[in-house]
């Protein structure tokens, strides 16, 4: 199959996990991780109508991003460190992966540089991996606060990546993940709307659970 029919594979895949939860398949945000695919990868996703795209590093985003052109929607999808910020500023439609303060700090000062706001999820590591990115879900709460006092930050919710285990087995890591959002709603008066997790292994898991962004790869473009 080429990009288009799995696109429409996937997201066939997406409404039928959102009609057996009950939910609207309009509610779900496909985000197709180009990482390690060429720049004409993205312009025949484009065609097919997908909006969203994903990196995992800097460098490849920019490449893709001046390659491409206006079009696309980027997501930075990967661990990003302060000093790379500026490189994404002036166009990243969301940052997934803010853990910590002086990462949020630093956003927003490039933001305000640029006279604009950037959307950020806060990455929360549900499982408590030594190996993985994320805050830890009881100091979740303290960086929310902190962070809505940014002016040039858009919170809009929550991210995790889970173990990498067959995807009934991830389930209850996307489940916390979702009840982590209700709490936090109710301690910060955030409406947190989004909830960035599931992806090719598990993404129909995650919809079930309530994800409202998926971030797949390989059922799209094939192995890397």
């Amino acid at each position: 199959m080429n990009v288009a029919e799995q696109l429409q594979q996937v997201r066939e895949r997406i409404a039928a996990a959102c009609a057996r939860a009950g939910r609207d398949a309009g509610e779900v945000v496909l985000v197709a991780v180009t990482k390690t695919h060429p720049a004409e990868i993205v312009r025949e996703a484009l065609a097919a109508g997908q909006l969203d795209f994903g990196e995992n590093y800097v460098q490849e985003l920019v490449a893709k991003h001046d390659a491409v052109g206006e079009g696309p929607r980027w997501h930075y999808i990967g661990h990003l460190q302060r000093n790379k910020v500026k490189h994404v500023a002036p166009w990243v439609h969301l940052i997934h992966t803010v853990d910590a303060l002086p990462l949020a700090e630093e956003i927003d000062k490039r933001a305000a540089a640029y006279e604009r706001h950037i959307g950020v999820l806060v990455q929360v590591n549900v499982a408590g991996e030594e190996q993985k990115s994320g805050c830890a879900p009881d100091v979740v709460a303290g960086l929310l606060r902190a962070a809505s006092a940014l002016p040039h930050l858009e919170l809009r919710g929550l991210m995790t990546m889970p173990p990498f285990w067959p995807a009934e087995q991830v389930r209850p890591f996307f489940r916390a993940l979702r009840e982590l959002r209700e709490r936090l709603r109710g301690e910060t008066g955030l409406p947190l709307p989004e909830l960035s997790m599931g992806m090719s292994a598990d993404f129909e898991v995650a919809v079930e659970e309530g994800a409202t962004m998926v971030r797949v790869g390989t059922a799209i473009f094939g192995a890397r």
